[in-house]
């Protein structure tokens, strides 16, 4: 599969839906490169690798790490940064940052959540050569500030406000942008709004492609399912009954027999 760029992304607006998928290792990104048309190194890794309650204490550092890992599993896949909680308050801080990413890691581009009050970041950040995913709707790293996960979309204010924030950031040069926890015909209208690709989690049909958790699509993760997450299989019970036929047949030294052994 031939690596997408910026502008082959852009023309799958309105077209075959985009696939995009997290990734945090090279074994994963390696597996799931065959499918995927992006990978996003998301925050996410700080919850599911790291065992934390959310994503909040994530570090450039653990992100650049797990970037390079996804980079050398799949360097033939678009590939995308989270950039984590507190690296992007300020221009000058969000550039610096956005700049170690490029400069340590061949990640093609970096992802920031917020609407038309972080534009001017977005604006500051592509005029500098630095390629932008922005991320609006249910923002992750803002659910202290918030109290909790709320899904957006529910009042007419509010999609006037989530149509404002996908136009603020397309003008500001953001070349794709993730809406999450979003009514479905709310995120339609918001993708309908824009010429940039939107892709949706938790947010309907109604857009140009989709993006999950793989650990949460291949149910892997057991302390919490989302509503909007389907789960390919049921990859916690498979892992622990391989696991568990490992564990019988070490105790009762079937394995290894003659087939493995030198």
């Amino acid at each position: 599969m031939k690596k997408l760029t910026i502008g082959s992304i852009q023309k799958r607006k309105h077209s075959l839906p985009l696939v995009m998928i997290t990734a945090y290792d090279a074994l994963f990104a390696r597996l799931l490169s065959e499918s995927a048309d992006i990978l996003l190194v998301g925050d996410s890794l700080n919850m599911s690798f790291g065992g934390n309650p959310d994503t909040l204490s994530t570090t450039m550092d653990q992100m650049i790490y797990h970037t390079n890992a996804v980079c050398k599993g799949a360097s033939e896949v678009f590939v995308i940064t989270d950039m984590p909680f507190g690296t992007y308050c300020d221009e000058k801080t969000a550039l610096e940052n956005a700049i170690r990413v490029y400069r340590e890691t061949p990640s093609d581009a970096i992802k920031i959540e917020g609407g038309a009050d972080k534009a001017h970041l977005v604006r500051h950040l592509t005029s500098n050569g630095i390629a932008v995913c922005g991320h609006i709707g249910l923002l992750p790293q803002a659910f202290r500030a918030e109290g909790g996960y709320k899904v957006k979309g529910k009042t007419e204010e509010e999609t006037i406000s989530l149509i404002a924030d996908a136009q603020a950031i397309e003008k500001a040069g953001a070349f794709i942008i993730v809406i999450e926890g979003v009514k479905a015909n709310v995120a339609e209208r918001v993708a309908q709004s824009v010429s940039i690709p939107v892709i949706g989690i938790g947010a309907g049909n109604g857009v140009d492609g989709q993006v999950l958790v793989f650990s949460d699509m291949l149910g892997l993760y057991e302390p919490f399912v989302p509503k909007f997450v389907k789960q390919y299989m049921n990859g916690a019970a498979a892992v622990k009954e391989a696991i568990n036929s490992y564990k019988n047949e070490v105790q009762s030294k079937e394995f290894p027999n003659e087939n493995f052994i030198y």
